[in-house]
């Protein structure tokens, strides 16, 4: 059965039709971003979405008989802001919507999908040997005044990941820099680094999270960013956070003297 993979901005899309194109299973993929080269090699076709058009794309979809669905890569939710670059359709399932939380709109378009008759299918499992493990995951072991920043943000996250607005928040010497919320773990990151000089980014994926979608992703240009801001450590929910270009990453931590670990909560 031919999937279709909807994808946003970013380097995990084009992962996933790499992996799946290896698997001899190319996807027709649906694509909300800008640049698509490196994503053509692997593709069966490329689809431009160049605004959220779900009822053209639901029907494109159906004419090829697709079945399965998988939805991978970043799209601003800022986007929903945005009437213009909304078809009716897309306005009308945002109206709908009694509260616009990640949680919420991410899991509304997947019960759109379904209610389609198309099956939403993940990804965790194609890239699971990416997954980050518990503990040291790359770089340097981290210093007691981080691993102490850890806890304090693991604490945090127990309470602000399960409200649904973001997943990343920074700490530096036990006390709350910045937390991710619609723009996002790049700007949040470069927002913290804005207000002092080290601490911590831990990113968590809320419990009972839906796995299909929303996995925490991390990579090079992650730690680049947290290297740019002063930030020192990232920690990670172990199991559920994907790291991509294991061995740039791996690289990048130790030339940016940067340390990583899986954590659980």
């Amino acid at each position: 059965m031919t999937v279709a993979l909807v994808a946003g901005e970013g380097f995990l899309p084009e992962e996933i039709a790499r992996r799946m194109a290896t698997m001899g299973a190319k996807p027709v993929v649906y694509a909300i971003r800008e640049n698509c080269d490196s994503i053509v090699p692997h593709a069966l076709d490329i689809v431009p979405v160049y605004k959220t058009e779900l009822a053209t794309t639901l029907k494109d979809m159906a004419s090829r008989g697709i079945g399965r669905v998988m939805f991978a890569g970043l799209v601003p939710k800022t986007l929903m802001y945005r009437s213009a670059m909304l078809d009716s359709m897309a306005r009308d399932f945002v109206a709908s919507l009694e509260t616009r939380d990640d949680h919420s709109l991410l899991g509304g378009i997947v019960a759109l999908f379904e209610r389609a008759g198309f099956e939403v299918i993940g990804y965790r499992d194609i890239l699971g040997d990416l997954l980050a493990g518990n503990g040291l995951v790359a770089g340097r072991t981290p210093t007691g005044e981080e691993e102490s920043d850890i806890r304090y943000g693991v604490e945090i996250a127990r309470v602000v990941v399960p409200l649904s607005f973001g997943q990343s928040l920074i700490v530096s010497r036990r006390s709350v820099v910045a937390i991710e919320a619609m723009e996002g773990t790049d700007a949040a990151i470069l927002r913290a680094g804005s207000l002092c000089k080290g601490g911590v980014l831990v990113k968590m994926i809320k419990k009972g999270q839906d796995s299909r979608y929303d996995i925490p992703v991390v990579g090079p240009m992650t730690l680049d960013l947290m290297s740019r801001a002063g930030l020192t450590c990232l920690a990670v929910h172990s199991s559920w956070t994907l790291l991509l270009s294991p061995d740039e990453f791996a690289k990048m931590a130790r030339d940016k003297n940067i340390s990583v670990v899986g954590v659980d909560y």
